[in-house]
C-alpha cells in the first residue's frame, strides 16, 4: 500500500478521485436536508497545543518557508453526529488544526481547507497551506484544516487490511486472464474486510455514513464552530467537489470560496475514469519525451518511441518476475504507482528521482531501483487513505455491479491509454462489492442562491482533474470565474510561488486580500516551462 496510497497522497486525488454527491437513500431535496440539520448545534472549540504526533508530521512543513508551523499549530477536536439525520444520536470525532495569522489585531478571518483524495488528510494540510501562504496572507488569514471524518487523526479512523498493499502485488497488466481472477479475488476480500469492520452490525457504522454530504454537513458544522456567520474555503482536488456541493447546499454560507483543481460534478464517478486515463496517459507520453531529449543524462533512448519501449519492457518482466531484496520489492504495479506521480505534478525533484530510478535500473543498480520503486513486503501499511476513499466513492454513488461491462471499458480503453488504464480498473474494483447503501447525487449549482463570487484555477493538462472539468464546473457555478494556466501539467496549481503580476499566486492574493476577481470570467496565464536535470 506504501506506493499505492503515494500516487494518492502527492496530489491530494486518487486516480479517480472524482465523484458525483450522495445522500443516504432516496433523493433528498436540499432545503428539507438543511432544515434537519438545523436540529442541533455545536459548542465552540477548544483550542490547545497538538499532542507530538500533528507537531511532529507538520515538521516537514517547516523547511517550506520562513515559519515554523510545527511551532505554532494548534489542535481542537470537535464532536459530530454519525448521521445528522440523527442529531442526538452516536458521535464520531473530527480533528481539527489551527495555523494563528501574524498580523497585529484581529485576523481578517479563517480559511478552511481541504486538499481532496477523497481520504487525504485536512489536518496536515493545513500547515503546509499556511508555510506557503506569502508573508501577506500569513499577516491577514488563520488557516484552519481538519481530518474528514473516517480520515487521519478523526476518530474512528478506517482501516480495513493493512496487508493489501504488502509488495509485490499482482501486476495490473492489460487485461491478461490470470491477473483479473487475482484483482477481482483481491478487490472483493477488501470490500468484505471493510464492511466487517466498519457495516452494518459493528461498533460504528461508518460505511453508511461516508458520502460526500456527510463531509457536507460536517463542514457547516466545523463553520457554525469556528462562530462564523459565512465560511471562507479553499479545496483542491475532491476539496473542490466537497466545496461546490456546500455552496448548492449552503449557498448563503459561502463567504470566499476558491477551488483549484476542479473536479466535473456531472461526471458520475465511474464515468470519471476514462478521461482521466487518457490525460494520464498523454503526460506519461510527454514525460517519455523529456527522458528521451535528456538520453545523454539517462540513458534510455533517444527518441519517446524507445523510452516508451524501455518502459513497457520493463513492466512486463516485473510483472514475470518480480525484484524483491532484503524486506523490499518491486513489481509492475508498483512501478506504475510510483511513476503515476511524475503525471500530477512537474518538477526538477520528482521527474529527475524517477529518471534516475529508471536508469539505474538499465545500469544494473538495483539498490537504487529498489530505493526509488520499492515498497516492504511484510509488516502491513496504513491503509487509512485508501480505505476512506473507497469508503467515500463507493458509497457517494451506485457503481456498475457487472464485470463484463468493466472489463469491456478497460479493454476498450487500454488500447488507446495503457498506462494507467487497468491500474485505474483496479483501484477502484471494490466499489463493484462495497457494502454500503449508495446515495443519489445531488445537482452542483441547482440553486438560485448560488454565489457570485467563487473562484477556481485550472491547468489545461491537468491529468487527475481534466481541463475539461474545469471548464463545465466555471458554468456551472453561474458568476464564478476561472483562472487557466496554459501548457501545465500539474495537479493543482496554486501556491508554486508564480506571484507575478497576472501570475496564478497573485490572482489568489489579490482575490483574499483585496476580494478582487479576474477582469474577465475566464483568464489565462503562462505555464512554469519544463524542469531541467540538476547538474551532476
Amino acid at each position: 500500500m506504501k506506493k499505492l496510497v503515494a500516487a494518492v497522497a502527492a496530489a491530494g486525488l486518487g486516480i479517480t478521485g472524482l465523484g458525483v454527491l450522495a445522500v443516504t437513500g432516496a433523493s433528498v431535496g436540499v432545503s428539507s436536508a438543511t432544515d434537519a440539520f438545523e436540529a442541533l448545534r455545536p459548542a465552540n472549540l477548544r483550542w490547545h497545543a497538538c499532542g507530538a504526533d500533528i507537531v511532529g508530521a507538520a515538521k516537514v512543513y517547516d523547511r517550506l518557508g520562513p515559519v515554523r508551523v510545527s511551532k505554532i499549530i494548534q489542535c481542537a477536536e470537535l464532536n459530530v453526529p454519525l448521521d445528522h439525520a440523527r442529531p442526538r444520536g452516536q458521535k464520531i470525532t473530527l480533528q481539527l488544526t489551527r495555523l494563528p495569522h501574524r498580523g497585529t489585531g484581529r485576523a481578517k478571518g479563517d480559511i478552511v481547507v481541504n486538499p481532496g483524495g477523497p481520504g487525504a488528510s485536512g489536518a496536515l494540510f493545513a500547515p503546509a497551506v499556511y508555510a506557503l501562504n506569502s508573508a501577506p496572507m500569513q499577516a491577514a488569514y488563520n488557516v484552519v484544516g481538519f481530518d474528514p471524518r473516517g480520515i487521519g487523526f478523526s476518530k474512528p479512523a478506517l482501516r480495513c487490511d493493512p496487508a493489501y498493499g504488502n509488495a509485490p502485488r499482482p501486476a495490473y497488466g492489460h487485461g491478461d486472464a490470470g491477473l483479473e481472477a487475482k484483482w477481482l479475488k483481491r478487490s472483493k476480500a477488501y470490500a468484505d474486510a471493510c464492511a466487517r469492520k466498519y457495516g452494518k452490525g459493528s461498533a460504528v457504522n461508518m460505511l453508511d455514513h461516508m458520502k460526500t454530504i456527510d463531509a457536507v454537513r460536517d463542514l457547516e458544522t466545523i463553520r457554525s464552530a469556528l462562530g462564523t456567520g459565512k465560511l471562507n474555503y479553499y479545496g483542491g482536488s475532491y476539496g473542490t467537489y466537497l466545496g461546490s456541493v456546500y455552496a448548492t447546499v449552503y449557498p448563503k454560507r459561502v463567504g470566499k470560496m476558491v477551488l483549484d483543481g476542479n473536479v466535473g460534478p456531472r461526471n458520475v464517478w465511474y464515468g470519471a475514469q476514462a478521461p482521466q486515463n487518457i490525460a494520464f496517459n498523454e503526460n506519461m507520453e510527454y514525460y517519455f519525451g523529456w527522458l528521451a531529449r535528456y538520453d545523454d543524462r539517462y540513458h534510455l533512448g533517444r527518441s519517446k518511441a524507445a523510452v516508451r519501449k524501455f518502459y513497457y519492457d520493463l513492466e512486463a518482466r516485473l510483472t514475470r518476475t518480480p525484484l524483491v531484496k532484503n524486506g523490499v520489492a518491486v513489481g509492475a504495479a508498483e512501478l506504475v504507482d510510483s511513476l503515476q506521480n511524475v503525471a500530477y505534478k512537474r518538477t526538477q525533484g520528482l521527474w529527475h528521482t524517477y529518471a534516475t530510478g529508471l536508469a539505474a535500473y538499465r545500469s544494473g543498480d538495483t539498490g537504487t531501483f529498489l530505493d526509488t520503486f520499492g515498497a516492504t513486503t511484510t509488516g502491513g501499511t496504513d491503509d487509512n487513505e485508501f480505505a476512506a476513499y473507497h469508503a467515500i466513492q463507493c458509497s457517494d454513488v451506485k457503481w456498475p455491479s457487472d464485470w463484463r461491462k468493466w472489463r469491456a471499458d478497460a479493454s476498450r480503453m487500454d488500447r488507446r491509454a495503457p498506462f494507467s488504464t487497468w491500474f485505474n480498473t483496479w483501484y477502484n474494483a471494490p466499489c463493484m462489492f462495497w457494502r454500503a447503501r449508495p446515495g443519489t447525487p445531488v445537482k452542483v449549482g441547482r440553486t438560485p442562491d448560488l454565489p457570485k463570487n467563487i473562484l477556481l484555477f485550472q491547468a489545461t493538462n491537468d491529468a487527475a482533474t481534466p481541463y475539461a472539468d474545469g471548464l463545465a464546473l466555471q458554468k456551472i457555478l453561474k458568476g464564478s470565474h476561472l483562472v487557466v494556466q496554459d501548457g501545465s501539467r500539474d495537479h493543482v496549481i496554486v501556491h508554486r510561488g508564480d506571484l507575478r503580476p497576472g501570475g496564478v499566486d497573485a490572482y489568489f492574493d489579490a482575490y483574499w486580500l483585496r476580494n478582487r476577481l479576474p477582469a474577465k470570467p475566464v483568464v489565462h496565464v503562462s505555464q512554469p516551462g519544463d524542469p531541467t536535470p540538476p547538474k551532476p
